[in-house]
Formats: structure tokens, sequence, C-alpha cells
């Protein structure tokens, strides 16, 4: 039995910019056992999470409550009694009508050790990307945060229109999409001007960002006649007029394209900043995921008989990164690879090659199995012995090649790819949207495993989607798993890839 009680981290993941989420919320995401999250969670946050921690979707709309606040609140206390560690991830900042504060009240009458981590505001950060600065000495001095959807059933409102119409400060509305034509009406009818200016923000911060500006006479009409939906805020002050010369968001020659990336976390990282980098959204969908050898028996062996072999052959990252791993933990000197060439696919791999202090003897011009054989063939000399450190799917193309031509080999697995299926749900919900505007694949195996995670029955649902392939063998792989791919990047490397994806955007 657990008698250690959890704890719970009430979060705001920010309104919906990844690159806005705090450095304390990534903390607390990264230590949780168990995620408890909204609607509106920007789903790279995930990529931070533990590989085995568990999700619950307790996500609301308008006039739906997937959850009840009754039910969220028993799960924080639940999951805090079984002595977990909890991240209650919510949209913005959770006191700011995010009713953290509910939940607080819960976990404290029941002695649950509770944190409160602010994040930063939709009423706020949504007018920024909008080019409205909420103050401006030349304009007003004060910000004013109403709710535009009140609890259901009060009686009485806390709004009262007859003091707030006659501010001179900034009004912002949280989630009065519904009742934006009442809001309007009745500051105008309070005393109001109907002139004064007025925004609306659809998903501020986002790709799907969009922005209605207009005056309190007409901003409702506006936003019908351009179907702008929630989740929106609206922004109503002076400030207003600034919006069209302070516009600045999107930027970038990837803005308003989702891209989901296919890659390990464990290598995701640098193709994944680069899309950020260029205004892209990203969702990270790892279909696999990099797990050490299951047994290192025979993988000692050949580390302790390294003088028995001539070349020793990388074909990735990870097989680099395994291999001395190993090495180090061993205590095996680098100096027993005195001697021995290196062979190397890409200039990722050669590079981390060159970060244990290894030139690279020969490397491919082109990366593919055939052109990597071939040199290997042109280059041995009769009698030497080559191993391929590689990972447990390796393709058999290159072993059946070497044996063809009678070149004695070792085969050596030095890490394992495991299929990741976390994120399926989401990626799933994006592509039923028709909300995917890039898929990419930097390798088979994440074509085979995205395909198993998907289902063959949910293949229909790529047909708007575009699919990007780092080389020609992950594209072969692609078009026999029956995918359409769209383009292969000229040069087989992430930068190329990336390449490929500003080209195709411009088109």
């Amino acid at each position: 039995m657990i008698d250690k009680k959890g704890i719970v981290y009430i979060l705001g993941a920010g309104p919906g910019d990844y690159g806005l989420l705090t450095l304390k919320a990534a903390d607390c995401i990264r230590k949780a056992d168990v995620i408890v999250y909204d609607r509106l969670i920007n789903a790279s946050i995930f990529s931070l999470a533990k590989k085995d921690a568990e999700y619950i979707n307790v996500g609301k709309m308008p006039d739906h409550h997937a959850v009840p606040q009754e039910t969220i609140n028993q799960i924080l206390l639940d999951k805090a009694l079984e002595g977990r560690v909890v991240a209650r991830v919510k949209g913005g900042d959770p006191f700011i009508f995010g009713r953290g504060g509910e939940e607080a009240e819960v976990l404290q009458k029941n002695g649950i050790e509770f944190e409160i981590v602010p994040g930063i505001t939709s009423a706020v950060a949504a007018a920024a990307y909008a080019g409205i600065p909420v103050t401006h000495r030349e304009y007003c001095s004060s910000l004013h945060i109403i709710t535009g959807h009140e609890k259901p059933g009060r009686d009485e409102s806390f709004i009262d229109y007859e003091v707030i119409s006659k501010l001179e400060g900034t009004l912002v509305f949280l989630m009065g999409m519904k009742n934006l034509d009442e809001i309007s009406t009745n500051l105008i009818k309070h005393g109001k001007k109907s002139t004064t200016p007025a925004a609306v923000i659809e998903r501020g911060t986002t790709i799907s960002q969009r922005v209605v500006v207009g005056t309190l006479e007409d901003i409702s009409k506006k936003v019908i006649d351009e179907g702008i939906k929630s989740p929106a805020v609206t922004v109503i002050g002076n400030v207003v007029a600034l919006s069209e010369r302070l516009n600045w968001f999107p930027k970038g020659k990837l803005k308003g394209k989702r891209i989901v990336v296919t890659r390990a976390r464990e290598q995701a990282s640098s193709l994944v900043e680069e899309i950020r980098k260029l205004g892209g959204d990203v969702i990270e969908f790892p279909t696999i995921r990099i797990e050490e050898p299951l047994d290192y028996q025979h993988f000692d062996r050949v580390l302790r008989d390294l003088n028995t072999y001539k070349w020793v052959v990388f074909t990735s990252v990870n097989g680099v990164k395994g291999f001395f791993k190993r090495m180090r933990t061993l205590k095996i000197d680098i100096r027993s690879l005195a001697g021995i060439h290196i062979a190397a696919v890409g200039e990722a791999t050669a590079m981390e090659l060159s970060e244990v202090g290894l030139n690279v003897d020969y490397m491919p011009d082109d990366y593919t199995t055939k052109e990597l054989l071939k040199g290997l063939v042109e280059l041995m000399g009769k009698g030497e012995k080559v191993l391929l450190a590689r990972a447990d799917i390796a393709s058999k193309e290159l072993s059946e090649g070497l044996k063809s031509n009678d070149i004695d080999f070792e085969e050596l697995t030095v890490y394992r790819t495991v299929m990741e299926a976390s994120m399926k749900s989401t990626v799933e919900d994006y592509l039923k949207q028709n909300k995917v505007d890039f898929i990419t694949f930097a390798s088979s195996s994440t074509v085979k495993n995205f395909i198993e995670i998907l289902g063959k029955e949910n293949m229909e649902l790529l047909s708007k989607t575009k699919i990007v392939c780092i080389g020609p063998v992950t594209s072969q792989t692609a078009k026999e798993s029956g995918l359409f791919v769209s383009a292969v990047a000229d040069k087989y490397t992430i930068d190329g890839l990336v390449d490929k994806l500003v080209e195709l955007s411009e088109e």
C-alpha cells in the first residue's frame, strides 16, 4: 500500500504558441507521472513528458463539458493519493478564468501538496500577437480582464456594464464569442461610444490565428461574416487602432503550416527547431523510441575483439551514440580503434563521429545502401572483416550484398527501435479536421510504424496532406506501403528536408 502522497502542479501552458511555455511549467511536465490536460493545449508540450507518463484528456468545449469539473477534481485527488506526480495542464493562466482556484481548494482540503505555476494569459498574448499593446502611454493606462461567459445558473451577473462602460482603459473579454453581440450592445447602452475600436482574435498566438478589427457597433457582424469561432479574445479600446501598424505575426517561410514530425524524440530536436524558426507549427508524433539492446553479451564480446575488424560501418547517429556509450561503460579505450577504417552514411553520422575524435574514411556521396556497398567492395582488401553497427531492424540489403561479394562481416545491434504510439489520438484528430499540411519521414522505420500506429483503415485521412521524405530509401518504403509521396529532399539531410518543406510551401 502506498502511504506517500503525491503532488499536483496546477500550471498554465500559455495561449498556444509552444515557445510561450514557461521554464518552470516545462520542468513540471518533465517530471510528471500523470498529465491531466485541457483541449486547447499545444500538443508539442507532450514531447517534454516522460515516455511512460499517463495522459488524461479532460478537455471542455463550449456548451459541452467533456468531463465535469467535479470529476476533474476527483481525478487530481485520486492520482495524488496514489503517490504520483500530477501536472494539471491548463491553457493560458490557471487563475485567470481557468478554475485553478477551485481545484487547489479541493487539494488543500484533502491535505494534498500542490503548487501553482502561472502561465502567460491569452488576454495579453493574443493581443500582442495581433499587434495590439494592451497598455500604451498615448492611449490608456489600465487593463481590465473580464469573463464573457459567467457560471451557468447565476442569478445576478458580476459584470456591471454601467461601471465598465465608463472605464478609459483597455477591456479584454475572454470566452465571450457566444455573447459578443450582448457585450457590445450593453457597453454602448451604458455610455461607451459606438465608434470605440474593437478586435476579435481567434486562436491567438497559433498558426490558425485570425484577427477581425472593427468598432463596437459593427464587430459582431464582422465576426459572423468572417466565420470567426471560439476560442477567441475580444479587445476593446483605443489601443486596437495600433493593430494595423504593429501587426507582426505570423512570419517565416513556413508560417501557417502545420507539420507532423515522426522522428524519435531523441532525434527530432534539430528538425523541430528549424521548422519553428521558420514559423511552422510542429506536431511531434514519434513513431519510434530508441532503446538499448536487450542483451549485451554479443556487444561486449565484439568490443573486446575490435582488433579482428578492418572496417566499422555506422549508418546512423544513433548507431554511433550506442556504440561509444557501451565502450565508455566497459572502459574500453578509443585507441582500440587504431588501424580500423570508419565508414559512415550521412553528414550527421560523420559529424557525430567527429565529436568522439574520429574522421570518416569513407562516406558515399549518395546516402543509399547501394552506394555504400559499392564503395566498401572497392575499398576492402582480401581477408578483411567488416563490422556493421546498426539497429535491430536494419535492412538486410547491405549484409546480403556483402555476402554476395564474399566479404566477411558481422552484424552488431547497438540499439533497438521500439514502436511509440502515445500521440496517436492527437494526430488522428488533426488529420480528421484537415489541419495537417505536411508529414515528414526521416527513415523507413518511421514510415512502417506510422502506418501500423495510425492503422491502414485511416490511410484515407492522408488524402489532403503532403508526405515529404528525407531520401529515396525512405520514399520507396512509403510508396511500397501505399502512401503517396509528394516530394523527396534533394539533399538527404535534415536541412535538405526543411528546404523541401519551404519549397513546397511557396508553390
